[in-house]
């Protein structure tokens, strides 16, 4: 019983870390996009996950996927104020 509880526990600081990495990539590229400036940005953190489901349902659409070494691109929402 301790033993899985280790492995859960490990696997959860993975997807964890994956998490604040892909994150991490992202935020560097929107903060250079939006020129925000870097005494603001240090106060950026990258542990929001709110667009990542942990539901266990994935679909994988392999046609859009970027090339390697490629990220996404960016959301551009119209408004960062709009309701």
């Amino acid at each position: 019983m301790v033993r899985n509880q280790t492995y859960r526990a490990s696997g959860l600081n993975l997807l964890v870390a994956a998490i604040i990495l892909w994150n991490t990539r992202y935020l560097e590229r929107a903060v250079g996009a939006l020129a925000i400036p870097k005494d603001i940005a240090r106060y950026i953190a990258p542990l929001g996950w709110e667009h990542i489901s942990l539901t266990g349902d994935y679909r994988w659409n392999v046609e859009s996927r970027p090339d390697p070494g490629q990220l996404r691109p960016l959301r551009t929402p119209s408004s960062l104020l709009a309701a």
